[in-house]
């Protein structure tokens, strides 16, 4: 009988399957045709020693050999096959003598990943472009992956998702390397560094899934994950991390406008802080193109935005501008009010 051995490069030399040792340890003969092969140095270990194969190159004729093999050994024979290699129907369908194709080991979910990281590694050593590039002048490269990634979810693209949400992933990797060549003393960091911590904000910002918290609805997810937050700014600040915790704490001032101011007013109304600034939108939510309260339809507070958007270039205004200045304002305002104790 002769067994092709398939494994994985992901998953460490050795880790192999009750069967795929057993098939080892029952071979009168284990043969690889490279001395480099990563499975050799601990089947070696195991005194299960493989004999490293003159093997030729194609389909049909390394079928050719590996009938050959097992028809002139006195037992099974095992082929270790590259790792990494699935087994080819060409190889199979040219082999002369009973076989079998075993599964060694096998890539637990996201193990690919382990194939980007060495990508980035040699991108980091070997491209010019890739070398030259620092945290900074990245930065133009993520928001525009980000919003194209935007733009394919809103297109309700899933095959142009697929692509955009890689490329977005790459510059999460391509800003670890980098990030790994600093000691850690100067705020170094690996991708590993990057998981752990993203692993361990997620446990504890969901104790009704990794915990003891019970929870009735989606409103009460929401109302224990900004409890939790609360309570990590209170630490940091104790910490000497950051001024006073703020319930604006974490907002990122770069994005767009109109989602900054979006994202403050969500804030302070989870947090029960009433602001409201000049030209606020009135509190049920309506608006018209003038500025005046109707009846929001879909498309009406686009359209009402459009409108202001005319407006503050017929006045020789940035739009952007504007509203980012007027967002800034606004959190002021809930500091304050967090400040004085009010809401």
């Amino acid at each position: 009988m002769l067994t092709v051995l398939l494994t994985s490069s992901r998953v460490a030399p050795g880790l192999l399957t009750w069967q795929a040792w057993s098939a080892l340890r029952a071979a009168c003969l284990v043969l690889a045709g490279s001395a480099g092969h990563p499975q050799l140095p601990t089947l070696t270990a195991a005194d299960v020693v493989p004999a490293v194969a003159d093997a030729p190159a194609g389909a049909v004729p390394l079928a050719g050999f590996l009938s050959s093999a097992a028809s002139s050994a006195d037992g099974d024979v095992v082929w270790l096959a590259p790792p990494d290699e699935e087994a080819d129907p060409a190889l199979l369908g040219a082999l002369s003598v009973p076989y079998q194709v075993l599964n060694g080991s096998h890539d637990l979910p996201g193990a690919h990943l382990l194939d980007l990281v060495a990508i980035m590694d040699r991108l980091r050593v070997s491209c010019p472009w890739d070398q030259e590039q620092t945290h900074s002048s990245l930065l133009k490269y993520l928001l525009e992956e980000a919003y194209e990634a935007a733009e394919a979810i809103e297109a309700a693209d899933l095959d142009s998702l697929r692509e955009e949400i890689g490329d977005v992933m790459f510059q999460a990797f391509f800003h670890a390397r980098i990030a790994a060549e600093r000691p850690a003393a100067e705020g170094g960091f690996s991708i590993d560094d990057v998981a752990d911590t993203l692993a361990a904000k997620l446990v504890r910002r969901h104790p009704h899934v990794f915990g003891s918290v019970s929870v009735a609805s989606a409103a009460d997810v929401n109302a224990n994950w900004e409890e939790i937050k609360k309570a990590e700014r209170a630490e940091k600040a104790q910490a000497g991390e950051a001024g006073a915790p703020s319930v604006l704490d974490g907002v990122p001032y770069g994005q767009p406008a109109l989602s900054l101011a979006a994202q403050l007013q969500r804030r302070a109304e989870r947090a029960g802080i009433t602001v409201s600034p000049d030209g606020a939108v009135p509190a049920d939510g309506t608006v018209s193109a003038d500025g005046t309260a109707a009846d929001a339809v879909p498309g009406q507070v686009g359209d009402a935005l459009m409108a202001l958007v005319a407006r503050a270039r017929e006045a020789g205004l940035d739009p952007e501008l504007e509203l980012r200045a007027a967002a800034r304002r606004f959190a002021d305002a809930v500091r304050e009010r967090e400040r004085l104790g009010h809401r």
